[in-house]
């Protein structure tokens, strides 16, 4: 029996129409497949979702895909995916997208991306997990928002240990070898 896959969840717009994003979007995918790994996305196929999940899938990744009933219409339910996980609620889909996943890329998004960010963000600072986190913003989406958190930090509101979780960077492979699937704790790596 084989094991499953590393999985990567990536959050990441469902509305966009710029074409860089769609191709920094595509570019993950492909990635993902190039690596072998495994997509979990919110289950749209539109947008900076729907490219990534698509490049997965050309590229020979398994995808699964998590999309709350409500949204079936609305971000095209990715029927192409490999599994496909419809929840009740938006709390269900963020928790399935969460347990199914190895580590968290985020791509540029509205305020559902951000969401999903900050909730997977905080539960890593408060030990709910342990999964690497990444951030790539090649355009620089995200700079406005880690100028505030950097000064939350400089007031006392945000623990640089916080801030360190993260790894932001404009570059793909600086943020893929960011998540790279660690050795289990304790373990020892011998060359052969």
């Amino acid at each position: 029996m084989n094991p499953r896959p590393f999985a990567l969840c990536v959050y990441c717009s469902a509305s966009t129409t710029d074409p860089g994003q769609l191709t920094l979007a595509a570019r993950v995918g492909t990635e993902i497949a190039r690596r072998g790994w495994q997509l979990v996305s919110g289950g749209g196929h539109v947008s900076m979702m729907g490219a990534v999940a698509t490049a997965a899938r050309a590229g020979g990744a398994e995808t699964i895909g998590v999309i709350p009933k409500h949204l079936v219409h609305q971000e095209v339910a990715d029927v192409d995916s490999d599994e496909l996980v419809v929840t009740d609620t938006m709390r269900q889909r963020k928790q399935v997208m969460e347990d199914r996943a190895d580590a968290f890329l985020t791509l540029p998004g509205g305020i559902g991306t951000l969401e999903e960010f900050f909730e997977a963000w905080t539960g890593g600072h408060l030990g709910q997990h342990t999964k690497p986190m990444a951030i790539l913003d090649p355009g620089g989406h995200y700079t406005g928002l880690f100028t505030w958190l950097t000064e939350l930090r400089d007031r006392g509101f945000v623990p640089q240990e916080a801030l360190d979780r993260i790894t932001v960077t404009p570059d793909l492979t600086e943020a893929f070898a960011a998540l790279e699937p660690q050795p289990p704790q304790g373990a020892v790596l011998r060359a052969i």
